[in-house]
């Protein structure tokens, strides 16, 4: 049973689930979170970072300062918004059964809720952080990596960082996340001259070089992939003209692309391929590029296999380690100390009617707390 005077799993997550929090998330959500951890000895610190148009954003730093190593939990409370056809209101938690349904339940406010209520129960002397940022499903330009410069202007470097987003497949704990691809999404603009098409000779129609630059990017082979990385892929996202005229040359057309890279691949190298590629084809192209973040590995060691150690004392399962799946914030935290993600089962994330076992929560608060004691205890 809970002690009264121990935040309850499933009543925090509710309250968190409870305040809507669309990317990004401000005010309310955090005053739930500030309220659940000044009671545990936590100082807490919030700040806005950024400007329009892609802030500003809040975002939370606890520290509850301790004699040993320091251990930093990262997570999100903003979410993506809900959609329509929930079955009963994304923003109203309800128990249906075993599972607590509403928007932010397994993403990610639940690990969330499971590590308040974990740090609560498990005994440690070491330093332990909260870093909670209101931009994670956003533009997240000024959240996470906003936390990381106020850190090291306060001379504060976690030794190690669990992000808690819902890596489990199947089962709670079958997988962890040991590292991430890196992320880049790339504009190109090719310019070209309006014109009728019965005088092609007086214009210069953009669509063909668009077109050979892109079957260029698309036989490009980045590489075979790592020891602990899938190949690197390029998918093409859009494709516009915008021509309503069926006898109209058009002055302009454009495309998207997103490439999605290993540890073999950096950034900045790839955008000068394309760059190199396209302008080959269309020397006037503009290209337009930003870097979500670079590809990461926490190679396994004794962080990994202490987690995997709470995994399987708890659980019976040994987690799979893995690379897979989209971009996190645990690419931003990777340049302070070695990452390694962990949560709850993602299988109903970002879809309508998210939901998680209660059974979860509270399993996840028992895995965080042994990890908590097994690193800073």
């Amino acid at each position: 049973m809970t002690s009264p005077d121990l935040p309850d799993v499933v009543a925090l997550a509710r309250a968190l689930i409870g305040t809507e929090s669309i990317t990004p998330a401000t005010g309310g959500v955090f005053d739930v979170l500030e309220g659940a951890l000044t009671p545990l000895g936590f100082a807490i610190e919030r700040f806005v970072a950024g400007e329009a148009p892609d802030g500003p954003v809040e975002n939370l730093i606890a520290v509850r300062e301790g004699g040993g190593p320091h251990f930093a939990f990262a997570g999100h409370v903003d979410v993506v918004p809900p959609g329509a056809g929930w079955t009963s209101d994304a923003f109203a938690p309800e128990i249906r059964g075993d599972l607590l349904y509403g928007r932010g339940a397994v993403d990610m406010k639940g690990a969330i809720a499971a590590f308040v209520a974990a740090v609560a129960r498990a005994q440690t002397d070491g330093t332990i952080s909260l870093l909670i940022t209101g931009d994670e499903e956003g533009p997240a330009i000024h959240g996470t990596a906003a936390i990381i410069d106020r850190l090291r202007e306060h001379g504060l470097s976690p030794d190690v960082c669990l992000v808690g987003e819902p890596t489990s497949v199947a089962r709670l704990g079958d997988m962890v996340k040991i590292g991430r691809r890196g992320s880049v999404n790339i504009w190109i603009s090719v310019p070209g001259r309006q014109g009728h098409v019965a005088y092609p000779h007086l214009a210069d129609n953009p669509i063909p070089k668009l077109v050979a630059a892109l079957a260029a990017i698309d036989a490009l082979v980045l590489d075979t992939g790592s020891d602990w990385f899938q190949p690197s892929n390029i998918e093409l996202t859009d494709l516009e003209v915008g021509n309503p005229a069926t006898n109209v040359i058009p002055a302009h057309a454009s495309a998207r692309l997103s490439i999605r890279f290993n540890d073999l691949q950096r950034g900045e190298d790839l955008v000068r391929r394309i760059e190199a590629l396209v302008h080959a084809h269309a020397p006037d192209a503009s290209v337009v590029a930003r870097i979500s973040g670079e590809a990461f590995l926490t190679g396994p060691g004794a962080f990994s296999a202490l987690i995997g150690d709470a995994v399987e004392a708890r659980t019976g399962l040994r987690p799979e380690l893995s690379t897979t799946g989209g971009t996190s914030d645990a690419r931003f935290l990777s340049a302070l100390c070695p990452v390694v993600e962990f949560g709850l089962v993602n299988a109903t994330m970002h879809k309508l009617d998210e939901a998680v076992a209660i059974s979860d929560l509270h399993m996840l608060t028992d895995i965080y707390a042994d990890i908590l004691r097994r690193v800073a205890g």
